[in-house]
């Protein structure tokens, strides 16, 4: 199964999606947390750990940060975005199915 046709863990699709806007790690953990209601919550290890990742698949890239600054700040590319937008289309494609499937019609 090739990259761009394999689904996404729900972790990496919110640091995905949090990284439209450039953002820090920390910036990042608060994101997906706030963003999944709780429910998704990245320890420091698990984040950076997949961070590494996406920068070596090149979904991700580190930014010039400022001399003085620890931060480091990372943003989606373009085939990162590319990615997201899949894994949206696939996740809407299950939820039409399951609805068919469920007899529900409303959206």
């Amino acid at each position: 199964m090739g990259t761009e046709s394999a689904a996404l863990t729900e972790g990496v699709f919110y640091i995905l999606l949090s990284l439209v806007e450039p953002m820090h790690g920390y910036g990042i953990m608060q994101n997906v947390e706030a963003l999944s209601h709780g429910r998704v919550r990245l320890a420091a290890g698990t984040l950076y750990g997949a961070l590494n990742t996406m920068l070596e698949r090149g979904w991700i890239c580190s930014l010039p940060g400022e001399m003085d600054s620890r931060r480091k700040e990372y943003g989606i590319t373009p085939l990162g975005r590319k990615l997201l937008d899949a894994e949206m289309a696939r996740l809407s494609e299950l939820l039409v199915n399951g609805k068919t499937v469920l007899g529900e019609t409303r959206s």
